[in-house]
């Protein structure tokens, strides 16, 4: 049916009725016996059906329009964070602020629809006035509201808060999509006070075991014009360091190096601290705790040669600008005394040579699992070096050298060689190789490839190879010292001789973690705020993840009260969600079995207690005035509250709106219409039947 009565409506309703009284005449044109009154009404009774039914198939819809009102939405949004309630202005009635607060929804909710959230870290329905959220999130309110009600009559927002916001970042960029004016009650003092505060700890995550490390504090005075402060920092709860700040100024900012050193391994807690002033506002910003962790990323690097040669110095300058190698050179007859377990890698050069140096210590080479960096020269001994090792083998003779020059293998991907590094190190000059093919028995990873001449090889000069965890690198060739009076020729700034030796020697001598259970936070760091998320992993004797067997985990906080937890499984690993923890330090001992083997995993995290909500302590009334003013809202003092009614009232883009509601309806959904059919049918066959007629 159309939206309108037309033209063809009325002729199809004239075709029904025309139809409906040929049906009539048909029937009852013969039966001149019965009353003209009769007659005639049974007539109509047929005439009407058949119109009826005819309507039915021309017009098997119906148009039914409907109006709905909505009542705009008042929305009151309650900043429920601890700042709010934690600096309050001079002359504040909380509860009388409370009071009017509650007496403005009921006001309101008599002509409106009413919405109250509260807000801080999380958003919630209904008023709450014990400030304990630790985090004020007005973005997040704004988006929820936005998701909530979206296409709604939206009258207006009214949000008491003091203006700062220290998570999400400003909220002005969301108020426009909510399309509705913001009232905003001003809470707070803006006056500033007295107050002492750590802004900010810039530190490192990592720092090396003995090294100095330096923290970045920033600290700020408020109102402390002649003053002093007093910075302290605490290692584990032990003073390290103490330093006084003079204050100049009133509105004071200062940005305090320290500098510390890494003597114990592990995560370490550093508490950085202000003495408190005289009548501070607030002594809970003065306070900050930062987790940095300290590694032993040293390592005992050999370097074993037959006697002195240039390539050795080499090596040695390369990797002694880096604090964390402990390099230590031994020649000749003397590394017979070595004991090979003390190192991390063995850089052996040109060993087993001619002269048979060192052959206890090349005893012991075989025996140990320490990664190794042999250097092959002219001075090598290439059938014992063959029979020493079984990885690689040279087809030559010992006494057949050869220049091959470097080309960077562009598929390399054990570690990274710069792209700008690549034309260097092709233009290097040639080392000294032994004469013979070079062959690798297991899967290689090459990274300098020969070039004889102009010809280039797949033979391989620089390469690595993995033994069921034993790692050993090739270089096939000395001359190392060429490759440095290339780089001094071209004056590079960027040596990249150093950088190719440093890369080596980090491949080999870091450590894989082999352990079959490892059980790690999510991060060492959690603020209170937030769900500690542990990790566990268990591995098979073929290093396959299964998580069959159950895994428990006891934690236990500083008083020494335990927890204990079971992991949930994943696909193929394990996790614990422990929930929100109180703020300090928590240990952990994790614990499974698999066959007849029982494993543990030890670590520890920190639990931050969170101080965001008194790091600043001014309300920023101007940020409320411009939220009030982009949307065409008004700011209030909470004296004058109340005064937001009347003037919701007086706008008159807050109104009830009128929806019309225009559907089409199926006329077989009718069953009245199907019942007056058949009665109609029926009568009519009644006062036929009682008057001779079938």
């Amino acid at each position: 049916m159309g939206n309108s009565f037309n033209f063809y409506t009325i002729l199809t309703l004239i075709g029904c009725l025309l139809l409906g009284l040929l049906f009539a005449y048909v029937a009852y044109r013969k039966m001149a016996h019965l009353e003209p009154k009769l007659r005639l009404f049974l007539a109509s009774l047929r005439a009407f059906v058949v119109a009826v039914i005819a309507g039915l198939l021309f017009f098997p819809l119906v148009k039914n329009l409907s109006y709905q009102l909505e009542k705009p939405v008042i929305i009151i949004a309650q900043d429920n964070s601890l700042s709010v309630g934690h600096v309050q202005p001079a002359g504040f009635n909380k509860r009388q602020y409370e009071a009017d607060l509650q007496k403005l929804r009921d006001q309101l909710s008599a002509k409106y629809e009413l919405k109250v959230y509260h807000f801080s870290d999380s958003i919630e329905t209904g008023f709450d006035f014990s400030n304990q959220g630790k985090l004020s999130n007005a973005t997040a309110l704004f988006n929820r509201l936005n998701d909530e009600y979206l296409n709604r009559n939206v009258g207006a927002v009214i949000m008491a808060s003091d203006g700062i916001f220290n998570r999400g970042g400003s909220p002005l960029y969301d108020l426009n999509r909510l399309k509705a004016p913001v009232y905003t009650i001003a809470l707070g003092d803006t006056i500033p006070k007295r107050d002492l505060r750590l802004a900010n700890v810039n530190h490192n995550n990592l720092v090396y075991l003995n090294n100095d490390f330096t923290i970045e504090v920033q600290l700020e005075a408020f109102e402390s014009k002649g003053g002093q402060a007093k910075l302290k920092v605490f290692e584990n709860g032990k003073q390290v360091a103490e330093q006084a700040v003079p204050v100049n100024s009133n509105a004071f900012a200062a940005t305090i190096p320290v500098k510390l050193k890494a003597k114990t391994l592990g995560l370490q807690k550093y508490t950085v601290q202000l003495v408190p002033l005289a009548n501070e506002v607030s002594e809970k910003n003065n306070t900050q705790h930062v987790f940095i962790e300290v590694i032993d990323a040293r390592q005992k690097v050999l370097i074993a040669a037959g006697g002195p040669h240039p390539d050795i110095s080499v090596i040695k300058q390369a990797l002694s600008t880096n604090k964390n190698y402990d390099l230590k050179v031994v020649t000749g007859e003397d590394l017979n005394a070595l004991n090979l377990n003390d190192y991390g890698l063995l850089i052996v050069y040109q060993l087993p040579d001619m002269q048979r140096t060192g052959a206890a210590f090349m005893g012991k080479l075989a025996q140990v699992n320490v990664p190794v960096w042999y250097v092959v020269g002219a001075q090598t001994d290439i059938s014992r070096f063959n029979a020493l090792q079984k990885l690689v083998s040279i087809n030559g003779a010992n006494s057949t050298i050869q220049e091959a020059f470097p080309m960077v293998n562009t598929d390399f991907t054990t570690f990274d060689i710069d792209p700008a590094a690549v034309k260097i190190i092709n233009d290097f000059d040639p080392l000294l190789a032994p004469f013979g093919k070079v062959l690798v028995n297991g899967a290689g990873f090459v990274a300098l490839k020969q070039r004889i001449g102009k010809i280039k090889t797949d033979a391989p000069q620089l390469f690595f190879v993995n033994d069921n965890g034993r790692k050993s690198g090739y270089l096939i060739g000395e001359g190392l010292w060429r490759w440095k009076l290339s780089e001094a020729k071209d004056g590079l700034s960027n040596p990249v001789l150093n950088d190719l030796i440093s890369k080596t020697v980090q491949y080999l001598a870091v450590k894989d973690d082999k352990r079959k259970f490892k059980v790690v936070p999510s991060k060492n760091t959690f603020e209170e705020n937030e769900n500690v998320l542990i990790n566990a992993v268990l591995y098979n004797d073929s290093y396959v993840a299964v998580n069959t067997p159950d895994v428990s985990l006891q934690l236990k906080n500083e008083a020494g009260k335990l927890y204990n937890f079971l992991f949930s499984r994943t696909a193929a690993t394990y996790q614990l969600d422990a929930g929100m923890l109180p703020a300090g330090n928590y240990t952990y001992t994790a614990s499974t079995t698999l066959g007849d083997k029982k494993y543990q995993a030890k670590g520890a995290f920190f639990v931050n207690a969170m101080i965001a909500e008194y790091q600043q302590t001014i309300a920023n009334h101007q940020l409320l005035h411009n939220m009030a003013l982009q949307t065409n809202g008004k700011l209030y003092m909470p004296a004058n509250l109340l005064k937001i009614q009347e003037d919701i009232e007086k706008n008159e883009s807050i109104k009830t709106l009128s929806y019309e509601d225009l559907k089409y309806e199926e006329l077989i959904n009718f069953k009245w219409l199907f019942a007056m059919i058949i009665l109609l049918l029926s009568l009519e066959w009644f006062f036929r039947k009682r008057n001779g007629e079938i």
